[in-house]
Order: structure tokens, then C-alpha cells, then sequence
């Protein structure tokens, strides 16, 4: 029962953060869609969906596994995580700090990229401080790669690399965004085909995804899991843009709650990197209360203006 519990509280906080994360992206495809004639918009909601979460959302979290652990067969990287075989088992363990140190140094970067140099309404009064402190970002984070790398390198090599390669990522898909966001007031007004919005919103839903797939390694290795927790949120991301994107909007804070539960996330994945070990509930159970308390505060902001 106990397993049948944590299995249920994973895929319940993959949703959440899945959907809770990808706001932003729900706020430009809303937006880009409503250029869009019906029956464009209906097929990015429906066949674009099944690219989404069939593809983006499990084929890139089996895609990760496989490449951080290139022993096992495309189909034991699937299954591994759910295997007894001992094999299988040591392959995972051996591989999975490379995997989790690169999300993590990802998540924290994403974090403080935010916390320093985003715009943002201030959940937190600290928030307008770190704000103010915006060119020390590239210093700070910097040093905490610099840290990372030196502490890794005494464990393993690959470990090291790994760490870069999450850094590396966080500032291609960093790049995506930022382009994505300057140009979608152009791409609103632009001439531009049906079909060639079509094209730009799915490669910009593949980009904004990585940082879902890569978070949800904070909650589990299992794949099977983080397609079916990942998808979910995908799912609730587009029932967001069809209708309800207006109403996500005046929850202002919620965007915070996702930027804290991504810190959380990636102190986890650094921590189990190490082998300082965290309870397998403790991602699903921070993730909920994190965003629950901001989503409480943005509701009484609602209410009070």
C-alpha cells in the first residue's frame, strides 16, 4: 500500500509542477492561438497535444536516461528503475549522479537566472533586494558551477562534466525563451501562415518542457512515471490555453511557487548527486505546500483588489 501511495504522490506532484512550470508557456501559445483561425487552434489542441505528451514528455525523459546510462538497451532504460535485475540496478546507480547533478545545476541556475534578473511580482519581500543585485548574477552563479565542478571532480570525472552539461543546457534553452518572448508580440501581428505559427509554438513547447523533464528526475528516475505525471501536466497546460489562461493570470504569485519549488528541486538532485539521500516524498510533498502557500497568497491578492 505504501508504495501504491508514493507512486500515486509522484505522479500527483509531476502534475502539478508540470503545469505549475509551464505558465509561461501556456500564456504564448494562449496568445499566438488567438491569431489562429478554429481550425489551426484545434489541431495544435488535439494532434499537437499527442507531440507533447507522447513525444516531448516521454521521449525525452527515456532519451536522458538512455544517454546517462548507454549500457542498457533502449528498452532497460525504460524499465530500469522498476527492475530487480542487480545489473541493471548497478548500471542506474552508477550513472544517475551524472544525471541528477546536471538537473540539478539546471534547476539552480533557472532559479537564480529568475530570482536576480526577471521581472516579477514580489511574493517575497527579499525578492526586491535580489532583484536590485542583478549583475552579480553571472558572478554568483559562476562560483556555485566553479563549487559544483571542484566537488565533483573528487567523486568522478563524468560527474564534473555532467554539471557542465546541465549549465550548458540551462543557457541554450535560456536563449529559446528569451527569443521566444521578445518575438511574440511580431509573431501576434505578423503574416505569417497558420502553419507556420503551428511549427514555431511546437518548437517552443519543446523548449519550455525542459525544465519540467528535467525537475521531474527530482521525483523520480522511473520513466514509465515521469511520462505518465509529465503528461498529465501537459494535458492540463492545454485545457489552461483553451479557456482559462485569463483567470491562471490574476494568480500572480504562482510563477514564484514554481521558481521555489524549482530551487527545492534542484537542492534535492544536487543533494542525492552526493549521496546525501532525501525521502522519495519529500519532492512531491515540498512541490505541493511550496505552490499552495502562493497560490494562497495570490488569492488573497485577488480578492483584496
Amino acid at each position: 500500500m505504501a508504495d501504491i501511495f508514493t507512486i500515486l504522490l509522484t505522479i500527483c506532484g509531476l502534475a502539478l509542477f508540470e503545469t505549475i512550470s509551464s505558465i509561461d508557456n501556456a500564456i504564448i501559445n494562449a496568445e499566438v492561438l488567438g491569431t489562429m483561425k478554429k481550425a489551426s487552434r484545434k489541431w495544435f489542441l488535439t494532434y499537437g497535444m499527442l507531440s507533447s505528451v507522447f513525444v516531448v514528455r516521454g521521449l525525452l525523459p527515456w532519451l536522458i536516461v538512455w544517454i546517462a546510462t548507454p549500457s542498457l538497451s533502449p528498452l532497460k532504460a525504460l524499465t530500469a528503475t522498476f527492475s530487480s535485475d542487480p545489473t541493471i540496478v548497478q548500471a542506474i546507480d552508477s550513472s544517475s549522479p551524472i544525471l541528477l547533478i546536471g538537473g540539478g545545476v539546471f534547476l539552480i541556475s533557472l532559479f537564480l537566472h529568475w530570482l536576480f534578473l526577471e521581472p516579477k511580482s514580489y511574493g517575497l519581500p527579499s525578492e526586491r533586494f535580489f532583484e536590485a543585485q542583478g549583475v552579480w548574477f553571472f558572478a554568483i552563479l559562476s562560483v556555485i558551477l566553479a563549487s559544483i565542478v571542484w566537488l565533483s571532480l573528487k567523486i568522478s570525472p563524468m560527474m564534473a562534466f555532467g554539471a557542465v552539461i546541465g549549465s550548458t543546457i540551462f543557457f541554450i534553452t535560456h536563449g529559446f525563451k528569451q527569443n521566444a518572448e521578445k518575438n511574440e508580440q511580431g509573431l501576434i501581428g505578423s503574416g505569417l501562415s497558420d502553419i507556420s505559427k503551428l511549427f514555431y509554438l511546437e518548437v517552443i513547447d519543446t523548449t519550455f518542457s525542459v525544465d519540467g523533464v528535467l525537475g521531474a528526475f527530482a521525483f523520480t528516475l522511473a520513466v514509465p512515471l515521469i511520462m505518465i505525471g509529465s503528461g498529465l501536466g501537459a494535458i492540463i497546460v492545454r485545457q489552461l490555453t483553451m479557456g482559462n489562461i485569463e483567470a491562471v493570470k490574476k494568480y500572480v504569485f504562482l510563477k514564484n511557487g514554481a521558481m521555489y519549488s524549482i530551487l527545492v528541486l534542484g537542492t534535492i538532485m544536487l543533494m542525492d548527486s552526493f549521496n546525501l539521500h532525501v525521502p522519495s516524498w519529500l519532492s512531491p510533498i515540498a512541490t505541493f505546500a511550496i505552490i499552495g502557500f502562493f497560490y494562497l497568497k495570490s488569492f488573497k491578492q485577488e480578492r483584496a483588489s
